[in-house]
Order: structure tokens, then sequence, then C-alpha cells
């Protein structure tokens, strides 16, 4: 089947590109001809494992292509995904929806008759139908007659790991209203039927639904684990006892029970913001994701003073080496990241922040002026006061937290994602802090 993919951001292209890995034609489409440039070089603009080799490969065997038309990347397209962003506007917390309807406008001038247009970004409920009536508007004013359907196929992709989750997914959401549309979508789709992954066809409102509530979830079982990790740490208990104790019920399951300095990235803040504005806006308001959103900033702003604390109260005219700045590993996606929130918190407080970070570093030199970036861990940590783990990259995983500590001048270790046990570092030589777990003091 050909395939239109309008969009080529993470969501647009890792969709395209798998989409064409199926065995469909794929023709991606950009405005930004810098951008198609790259692709159609081989390159890609976003750091993901595997995405470029499957590119190469299916570029290769012509059915992946890069164009910045339009009316040629639709023509003949019998589905034409709409995968452009959709960041938080301004003052409001709701999803922006400009390029969406701006795309959906365009269409209009250009699609085929009987093609479906699905849309993969993430949007409020009622957005499907207001791209339909968008698209039927244009069509009278152009006096174009031509039929046309509306889907909502909404992506559940982890950053790091969005390969494995388009081709294995938990499920696919498709919602639909005609049978013409529900065809289409199951041919797109049946290559994981071999794999048996379940696809589900429900209304257009509750697929829009089901993305929203589906990621609000998620962040509120983040904020869960991390207020008890607090407690923990009054009362003396070890937050990855209690997850794991917990995890083991099959109500709750362990996933997204890690704690740590809370979520970023570039779905949870702007879905939990655009979800809480939905109910608002609907006299249906959600007061769990509201709290969520609120203890999720707090939590942020507060492991500044937790390593304040670790190195007596003041960073001042101090040496903080940071390992990892991207809100997750595997990743160079820097959008809400809670380095963006700690590292100003150390600069603002009058520290000397060395930074390290795999993937960061592209993003990261605008994003975080007044540090210093070093290559590896090391290098970061010579002749620090503290250490900062703040994303797992696997690199930060397994270090020789003895060599780090012989080429720090001071022996400060903020372990702000539970990666070391704690009697290591002390027998390291660290003053250790974790979340969740008590505090140590080096070995003697």
């Amino acid at each position: 089947m050909r395939i239109a993919m309008i969009g080529t951001g993470y969501v647009g292209l890792v969709s395209g590109v798998c989409f064409s890995d199926f065995g469909h034609e794929v023709v991606c489409v950009d405005k930004m001809a810098a951008k198609v440039d790259t692709l159609r070089a081989g390159g890609v603009p976003i750091y993901e494992p595997g995405l470029e080799e499957l590119l190469t490969r299916n570029t290769a065997a012509g059915r992946l292509s890069f164009t910045t038309d339009l009316a040629e990347a639709v023509k003949g397209a019998r589905a034409v995904f709409i995968g452009v962003g959709t960041p938080t506007r301004r003052g409001d917390g709701h999803a922006d929806l400009t390029y969406v309807y701006a795309a959906a406008k365009e269409l209009a001038d250009v699609i085929d008759d009987g093609a479906v247009v699905v849309t993969k970004s993430t949007v409020p409920v009622g957005t499907n139908r207001e791209v339909g009536r968008v698209i039927a508007e244009r069509l009278k004013e152009t006096g174009r007659e031509i039929s046309f359907e509306i889907a909502s196929n909404p992506e559940f992709l982890r950053e790091g790991a969005a390969i494995e989750d388009f081709m294995r997914p938990d499920r696919v959401v498709v919602g639909v209203e005609s049978e013409a549309a529900e065809t289409v979508m199951r041919e797109i789709y049946r290559p994981l039927s071999l794999r048996e992954a379940p696809v589900m066809f429900t209304s257009l409102e509750s697929a829009e639904i089901i993305k929203y509530a589906a990621n609000a979830f998620l962040a509120t079982k983040i904020t869960f684990i991390n207020e008890i990790a607090d407690l923990c740490e009054k009362v003396g208990g070890d937050v990855k006892a209690v997850a794991k104790g917990i995890g083991m019920d099959g109500r709750i399951g362990s996933k997204f029970l890690h704690a740590g300095p809370g979520y970023g990235g570039s779905c949870f803040p702007k879905d939990t913001s655009a979800l809480a504005r939905i109910g608002q806006d609907h006299a249906s308001p959600v007061r769990i994701v509201e709290t969520v959103m609120s203890v999720n900033d707090a939590r942020k702003r507060r492991m500044v003073d937790k390593v304040m604390d670790l190195c007596g109260g003041s960073v001042n005219g101090k040496k903080i080496a940071v390992l990892g700045v991207t809100f997750k590993p595997e990743t160079d996606d820097m959008r809400d990241s809670p380095s963006l929130v700690i590292v100003p918190g150390l600069v603002g407080a009058g520290a000397q922040v060395s930074v390290c970070d795999p993937q960061g570093r592209k993003e990261g030199e605008a994003l975080l002026p007044g540090v210093t970036w070093a290559e590896d861990a090391y290098e970061a940590a010579a002749g620090a006061d503290a250490v900062v783990l703040l994303t797992e990259w696997n690199e930060f995983r397994a270090l020789d937290i003895k060599r780090l500590r012989q080429v720090m001048s001071g022996n400060g270790f903020a372990d702000l994602r539970n990666v070391y046990a704690p009697e290591d570092a002390a027998a390291a030589g660290f003053r250790y802090v974790s979340i969740g777990r008590p505090d140590v003091t080096p070995a003697d």
C-alpha cells in the first residue's frame, strides 16, 4: 500500500520508516528542505537506536522516500498520516494544533478520492472530527468533489526503544467511523498479525482519550513512587525494596516504579498538561493529574536542595560534575528534562558545573549556558567536589567508582537514579545520597 507521512519529526519519521519496513511504499514529506536533504542522504536528524539502519535499508529497497512536495507525497496514497508536532501552547497548557489543522487544509487540495486521513500526532478529544471539518470546508471552497475518511491512530513509542515498540507493540489503537477506514487500517497493520499484536478499533474520541490517559497514568506511577521515596528517606525505608514489593502485585506491575528526579521528555509533561486542560474545559477536572504535574515540578527543584545539602548547604565556588542531561538514556531529547531545572539551579547557586552526556551536547549547549562539557565521566569529575548522576546511560551504570573518587577533590556523590549500591559507594570513599534510601558515609 502507498502511504504518505506528513512530518518527519520523532513520531512521523519513526512511523514512516517502520511502515516501509512492513513492506508498504512510504513517502515522508516535510516543509524543511534541509531536513529532507539530510534524510535523502541517509542521515537521521534525531538519535534513536536502530533508526538509521532501518532508514538506509528501506530507502535502498525503494520503499521509502522523502520530499518537500505534498502533492507528490500523497498522489496515489490510500492513507495519509498526519505526524506533525503538537507542542504545549504558551499560556494555557493546551496542545497547539496549528500544524495539524494547517496540514489538513493543505491536504484537501491534493488528496485522492477515498483516501483515509489518519492523525498520528497526539491530539485532544475532538481534533479528528475537526480535521474532517477543515478538509470538508476546504473542499467546498475549492469545489473539489471527492470523498475521504478520518481515522485516529495515536502512537505509543518510548524514546530509545521506538523501533521495538512499533514492531512489537503492546497494542495498536485505531479510532474509525466507517468500514472503509477500518479496512484500510487493518491492511496497514496486517504484518503485525504474524506477531499476534492486538489491534483495537474504537471511536475517534475513545482513541484520543486512550493516548492521554495512558501517559497520564504512567506519569502518576512515577510521581507516586517518588513521593513514597521521600517517605522512605524520612522513616528509614528503602524505596527499591518497596517498589519491588508492590510491583510484584499483578494489579500494579513493576514498570514505571523507579524513583528519580522527576519525569520529563516530549510526552508526559505536555500530555498531562493537555489532559488537565481538557478536563477543565469540559467541567470534569482531572484532579489527580493536576496534582501529579504540581508534585513533579516541585520535585525537580528539590533535587537542587539535595545536592546542596550534600555539599554542606552551599555549592558556591564548588565544582559539580553532572552525568547525563537528556531526560532518559538512549535519546538526545532534552525536552522538559530534569537537567533543565537542576543544572541551572546549581549554576545559579554559584557552582562550576561540568557536564557529560553521550548524546545531549548538541541540544544541551544552547539550553545549559554556563557549563563546561567533558568527553567522559572521569574528565567531568576531575577536581570535582561532588558528582551528580542524573541520567542512567549505560556508560554511567558500570563506572569504576574508586577511580571516580580518586580523580575528585571532594567525596560527594548524588545518585539520583539509584544506580549504585550504597555500601559500594561508601567502600569507594563517597558520602553518598540517593533517592528513597539511607545516606551513607565513607567506610573507614
